[in-house]
């Protein structure tokens, strides 16, 4: 009996494809391996490739099983998706956009169908179309479940690194022994006077600061969120045993926090040169000024 028939019974298209690709599991795995995403991304050894490819045949042969090879949320792709996530964000990290992902992903087709074709050379014609289509269909979904986790993985590192740059970006300067300043600069949004207050509080701890000096000379303006999060990192300073010093507001920052009624019990100084000089007075150090000799 042909291996397309079923106790004398043509099988169903998805039956013919999900037979077809664990009969077949070995060669295209090999198949796979030679194409540029496979050997791309599995450089250590080309049998690693093989046996990644082994795990996405499994996960396609699964799906047909269920007959849902147009849904991308078939249980069969679960154990895949990962990889396949890994294998989309290696391709971008090495340049790749995702025109050019999704390319690599569709260059997975013809290796399957030629060998689906002439698995099936001697069945009905009307029975390989239908089969065809079915492992077509498979594939575009593959190819789309790929893509997905590949986009979820690429928004993920690119929030990562945003994080990473925000951080680089909020540095903390040690000015004197006990006193820290964190200056600013840019435009100020909710997260990124999250990272502020942490990273400032963190400074806090670390240096055993008694004085955090916030200097938001370069802030051009910020919106009423962000004046609600420095008055709290200011009031969290405080909790920490530090005294927080606002220098360098702007006059539409000012108007904007008179605007909102916010807590204005908090320091502040004109510029960062003045607040580091009211730090280190109340230290108790005198500051000389080298032109006129006064304190």
């Amino acid at each position: 009996m042909p291996e397309h028939e079923t106790d004398g019974q043509l099988a169903t298209p998805t039956q013919e494809v999900r037979d077809f690709l664990r009969r077949r599991r070995e060669q295209i795995a090999q198949r796979w391996a030679d194409e540029p995403l496979f050997r791309a991304v599995f450089t250590v050894s080309r049998e690693e490739a093989v046996e990644a490819g082994k795990a996405v045949v499994d996960a396609l042969a699964q799906v047909a099983d269920s007959g849902q090879v147009e849904d991308p949320d078939a249980a069969g792709f679960s154990g895949v998706r990962e990889q396949l996530a890994r294998m989309g964000a290696a391709r971008s990290r090495a340049g790749l956009s995702g025109t050019q992902v999704s390319s690599e992903l569709a260059a997975l087709r013809p290796p399957v169908e030629n060998l689906l074709e002439a698995d099936l050379e001697h069945a009905p014609p009307g029975h390989l179309r239908a089969s065809s289509t079915a492992l077509t269909l498979l594939m575009g979904t593959l190819r789309l479940v790929a893509m997905q986790a590949a986009l979820s993985e690429w928004q993920a590192l690119s929030d990562r690194q945003r994080l990473q740059l925000m951080e680089v970006a909020t540095p903390v300067i040690r000015l004197w022994d006990g006193i820290v300043a964190v200056p600013l600069i840019g435009t100020l949004d909710s997260a990124r006077s999250q990272v502020v207050m942490e990273t400032l509080l963190n400074a806090v701890v670390d240096q055993h600061a008694r004085f955090a000096i916030l200097d938001i000379t370069g802030v051009p303006t910020v919106d009423s969120l962000v004046a609600q999060h420095l008055m709290k990192t200011v009031a969290a300073a405080r909790l920490m045993g530090a005294e927080c010093i606002v220098s360098g507001i702007r006059p539409a920052i000012a108007q904007t926090m008179v605007h909102l009624g916010l807590d204005l019990d908090v320091i502040t100084r004109a510029s960062l040169a003045d607040a580091l000089g009211h730090a280190l007075h109340r230290l108790g150090a005198d500051i000389v000024n080298p032109g006129t000799g006064q304190r």
